[in-house]
């Protein structure tokens, strides 16, 4: 990779546009990939960006239905609600050599993505930021950080620095990890019982973790067992620690979802949980409970 990056950006919504936004503004060239109605927005107005970290800016981005040339990478930034129709945009044969850098929620993707392109260009990410998209091509970033851990088992390193060097310059502190089983279940570990809860109830995380105390934290306890059990790190202090260090009204993409009627990752969080509890025999009651109560009030 050259210092200049070509980066394409699959969904360019709360996560996607605000990456994509921050590349273009420190020089690299950046498609947008979508379908027909963002990308007309994109292209008659850019990207505008609503941030007290980043400032408030407009961004200029191609914008394309396709990926039609080779990139240096490819950043997956939909919900795994839509990701097969979206893949649908990124041809591997014209992807090529580029990198595929899935921000996505779960820990089984990078198996799916590794079957459908080379597997050594499969480099996994991990965002943590609240940022949303209010209207095609406006994206509101209420976080005081945005923080990138980059991982890629069999990737080459120098790939992953040059992809790490150029986030971290745009904006987001960007870490490159050896261990990719150890990075996506930290991520999980956080998100799964703050996304299950807040949507669960209906709360933002302050309330949930005062009066659904207990439930909390019987949920952090077995996601932490999973995770051990599948060789990912297990704290559950810290992991209770963190929730309680963010701002009360935070609410977790997931329950945004429920709240917007749109589609929920619960099977690619809550389903993949229980599959990974039962295929190493760690009791996960609480987490079979939840998912269960959010299924049956999704489909009422």
């Amino acid at each position: 990779m050259a210092n200049q990056l070509t980066v394409a950006v699959l969904g360019p919504g709360g996560v996607g546009g605000l990456l994509a936004a921050l590349l273009s503004r420190t020089g690299h060239r950046v498609i947008c990939l979508s379908g027909e109605r963002t990308a007309e927005a994109l292209r008659t107005d850019g990207l505008q960006v609503r941030s007290a970290r980043f400032g408030d800016f407009t961004a200029r981005v191609e914008a394309d239905t396709e990926l039609r040339e080779p990139v240096d990478a490819c950043l997956v930034t939909v919900k795994h609600t839509t990701l097969d129709a979206a893949l649908a945009r990124v041809p591997a044969p014209v992807l090529s050599d580029g990198l595929l850098v899935p921000f996505l929620n779960g820990v089984e993707h990078p198996a799916a993505l590794r079957a459908r392109y080379r597997p050594d260009r499969v480099a996994p990410a991990v965002i943590r930021v609240e940022s949303t998209r209010v209207a095609p091509g406006v994206v509101e970033h209420g976080s005081p950080f945005a923080e990138i851990d980059l991982t890629g088992t069999d990737v080459p390193r120098a790939r992953l620095d040059a992809l790490a060097e150029a986030f971290t310059a745009a904006g987001p502190a960007t870490r490159v990890l050896e261990d990719e089983t150890a990075a996506l279940w930290a991520k999980m570990s956080f998100l799964a019982p703050f996304a299950l809860l807040t949507t669960r109830y209906g709360l933002p995380l302050g309330e949930v973790r005062t009066r659904h105390r207990d439930e909390l934290t019987a949920l952090v306890e077995e996601t932490a067992a999973i995770s051990r059990a599948c060789g990912g790190p297990a704290d559950p202090a810290q992991a209770l620690a963190r929730y309680d260090a963010f701002p009360p009204s935070t609410k977790s993409s997931m329950q945004r979802d429920a709240e917007a009627g749109r589609p929920l990752e619960l099977d690619a969080i809550g389903g993949a949980l229980l599959r990974a509890a039962e295929r190493h025999g760690t009791p996960a009651p609480v987490v079979a409970r939840v998912v269960g109560e959010v299924s049956c009030a999704i489909e009422f």
